[in-house]
Order: C-alpha cells, then structure tokens, then sequence
C-alpha cells in the first residue's frame, strides 16, 4: 500500500519540482538555425501535441534561456525526440553556453534546422505564436513536416530528475 505524502500548502518550489518529477516524460532537443547562421538547440522535456486540426505542438522553454531567443528570432525550428541511447546529446544540449553542436551529427531539414542523427522522430514547424506561462514561455509551433523514423531503439525518458527507457511494446 502507498503512504501519501502531506499536502504542502502554500506551493513552494521545492514542493512544486518533487511532485511534477514524479510524471515521465520523454526527451526532445529543439533545434533551430539563429539569425546568425549558426545552429541553435536545447533540451525540453515540456513537449506536447496540442491539435491535429490545424497541427499544432507546444514546448516550454524558460524566461532565463539564452537559447531561447535565438530559437524565437529563427522563426522556424525542429523537435528531435530522443531514443534511449542519446542520453549524452540530452545532456549536451541541456547546459548554458558552448557549442552544443559540437561532435553532433545532422542534416539541414527542409528550413534548415538541424534534425538529429538518431532521433526517434522530426517535426519540423514554424513558430506560430509565444504565450506568457510564468516563468516560462508557451511556444507554440505550426507543424510543416514531420517524421517518424522506424529505428528498433526505445525512447529516452525523464523521470524523478533521472533518464530512464521503456520498453516498446510489442506489436
């Protein structure tokens, strides 16, 4: 039987950040061209499907990014979910600062963005507006290509501030 922890009343950070790493996520880098011609890109693990009809996704990047104005002046980016074995390139493009790309393998999508050797799937999408969400941004990006690479890895997940995998289900 599971013992509930107390409820802490007010939220504070630490309380906040225990409970929500308790949900899994998967692993994406966001990827981009900057204004100044060099590749940008950042580890997110708020990556969701927001609508089919038109097709929409959402990412989360925080207000304190230096990536993130790069990514937002490029107009354009790519999603590279991550497969299970690119946990470094996760942790590569999770640090402030350096040449995230450096060692990095991939190829210029159809708007330039750099799409990841290795991923488990590409989506490729233009920015379609930015919403305020406190400490962080809402990204929303209109989807206008996209990929899902048939690769016999699992997908690279985050839980409880620690990478994981899960086991594809059998077909």
């Amino acid at each position: 039987m599971t013992t509930l922890s107390p409820l802490t009343n007010p939220v504070d950070d630490t309380a906040m950040k225990s409970a929500l790493s308790s949900f899994c996520t998967g692993v994406a880098v966001i990827t981009a061209v900057a204004d100044d011609g060099r590749p940008a890109g950042m580890a997110v693990q708020s990556f969701s499907s927001v609508s089919l009809d038109p097709p929409l996704i959402c990412f989360c990047p925080a207000h304190t990014s230096s990536t993130w104005p790069r990514i937002r002046a490029a107009g354009r980016f790519a999603v590279n979910i991550l497969s299970a074995g690119q946990e470094p390139l996760s942790r590569q493009f999770a640090v402030t600062g350096g040449d995230k790309f450096e060692g990095v393998r991939w190829t210029p999508g159809a708007h330039g963005a750099p799409l990841l050797d290795g991923a488990l799937a590409t989506i490729e999408c233009d920015l379609d507006d930015v919403l305020d969400g406190g400490d962080h941004a809402i990204a929303l990006g209109r989807v206008t290509a996209l990929a899902a690479h048939r690769t016999a890895t699992d997908p690279l997940v985050y839980f409880r501030r620690t990478y994981g995998r899960v086991p594809r289900a059998p077909r």
